[in-house]
């Protein structure tokens, strides 16, 4: 028993295992820790977990690796490449102090910048478990992290959407008429990105050549992506199909990537080669990396940690491959993780906290499964408060009803609300191609046309069936 772990509270001594054991007790609670047997037993004891975490040095968790570094190649890429000329800012803090600072005036945005490659993950999943919502908020607000393609993502006074056009049997002409909606809706500057209902290389190569003839097509300026395994979009980019962004979900374990079947080598070796293919226009960030609380313990493989601190590992993954997208998928794990729309607003606001101190081109898929404990208000909720937070994109779902995936995310209506009540645009160049094409009216208020522009019309006519006649 590690006496550091041991806090004395009136006539009673609390004792905690070890780093990993007084990180899950002090988490706000949430029902993934339960099921892995991690949480704290009561409140009283997340208290005392918390006021424990409170006294630790920051630098604790540079010399205690909450997996071990010879078994795992996340733990060696995180202390590895941590700089810490840039840690000594805070290297003499508590992880309350670090709270406290994180607050104060004296962390601008240009503080945190300077900040982040001295910082883990496990540092910021750390600090975040002493925040209340508001906290989180605040301080992400600071974090700026812009990335850029073929559209520029993340700066200041813009807010973007991927346009997700699942369709469950990947028909082309309903991908297409999801499309179009989401256009005319002023969505799809981050990405059109598609999972594919048949997940194979054949299917991969078919829908990244359909999106990329859309988006020549109309000129418009964003990047498509089909949401394969790394390794099928490797051998498309072999094959030379138009690849512009290599798509992987990631984990903050090893073993978790494993069970997704890749490891660090797969991620270099795809970002390479879709780099070699310099397809961007005004930047040349080519990875989009989605992650999600439970995901390890999912796949048996969080080591005992809570989920939250696994969470935040994958952002030293992302982080690596200079991403221009990275999105936890916050309630699609569902219940067991995640219960009610209480957690699942917590969880997303956490991870967008992690991810932007850390660097990240943070978004979020707000969203829950139908046997969760939560509703679209709960969604409204987390949106809001994400839009104030400063996150980079959202999901852009036809009727926030994904019916390949089988779940309920934001709408293309959603990201107009969150644009106009916030005051927001889409990315500059985007927003220039709205324009452009007569689809907003006014775009400083984020106001699509009340009628169809003429260059969609005409295509519309020419198609079959049911489609055309509406």
């Amino acid at each position: 028993m590690h006496h550091q772990y041991a806090y004395q509270l009136g006539a009673r001594t609390w004792r905690f295992r070890n780093l990993a054991d007084l990180m899950a007790k002090a988490t706000p609670a949430r029902s993934g820790d339960r099921l892995a047997g991690v949480a704290a037993s009561s409140d009283e004891e997340r208290v005392v977990a918390q006021m424990k975490l409170a006294e630790l040095p920051l630098s604790v968790f540079l010399n205690e690796a909450l997996v071990p570094y010879e078994q795992d190649e996340v733990t060696r890429l995180i202390l590895d490449e941590h700089d810490a000329s840039a840690f000594s800012a805070v290297s003499h803090l508590t992880v309350g102090d670090f709270r406290n600072w994180l607050l104060s005036d004296q962390a601008s945005s240009e503080a945190l910048e300077a900040l982040r490659p001295g910082l883990t993950p496990e540092m910021l999943a750390a600090v975040s478990k002493l925040m209340r919502n508001q906290d989180l908020i605040l301080v992400a607000r600071k974090c700026q992290v812009t990335t850029a393609f073929r559209s520029t993502i993340g700066l200041p006074g813009r807010f973007s959407t991927r346009l997700q056009p699942n369709h469950p049997t990947d028909d082309l002409t309903g991908i297409a008429a999801s499309i179009l909606d989401g256009l005319l809706y002023g969505s799809g500057d981050a990405v059109i990105g598609i999972n594919p209902a048949t997940d194979n290389l054949s299917q991969a190569s078919r829908l990244l050549k359909m999106l990329d003839e859309v988006i020549q097509e109309y000129d418009i300026p964003t990047q498509s992506c089909v949401l394969t395994h790394v390794t099928n979009t490797l051998e498309a980019i072999e094959q030379g199909a138009p690849v512009d962004l290599v798509f992987q979900s990631i984990g903050g374990t090893e073993a978790t990537n494993r069970s997704f079947g890749f490891n660090l080598k797969n991620l270099a070796e795809a970002r390479d080669a879709a780099l070699a293919l310099n397809r961007g226009t005004v930047g040349n960030n080519v990875m989009y990396f989605e992650t999600g609380q439970g995901s390890a313990l999912s796949a048996n493989a969080h080591h005992g940690l809570d989920q939250q601190t696994c969470e935040a590992r994958a952002y030293a993954v992302a982080r690596k491959f200079d991403p221009l997208l990275v999105n936890t998928v916050v309630g699609f794990i569902g219940p067991e993780y995640l219960f009610d729309g209480k957690e699942i607003i917590r969880a997303g606001l956490e991870d967008h906290f992690c991810g932007k101190l850390l660097g990240l081109p943070m978004g979020c898929d707000i969203c829950y499964t139908n046997h969760a404990e939560a509703d679209q208000n709960d969604m409204d909720n987390l949106l809001t408060l994400l839009g104030v937070a400063g996150c980079n994109f959202i999901m852009g779902v036809p009727g926030a009803d994904d019916i390949m995936l089988n779940y309920q995310a934001t709408s293309f209506h959603d990201a107009l609300y969150v644009r106009r009540a916030l005051g927001l645009k889409p990315a500059p160049e985007f927003e220039q191609w709205l324009a452009k094409m007569n689809i907003f009216r006014d775009v400083s208020r984020s106001e699509p046309s009340a009628v169809m522009p003429s260059v969609f019309r005409d295509r519309l006519k020419a198609l079959p069936g049911e489609i055309a006649s509406e």
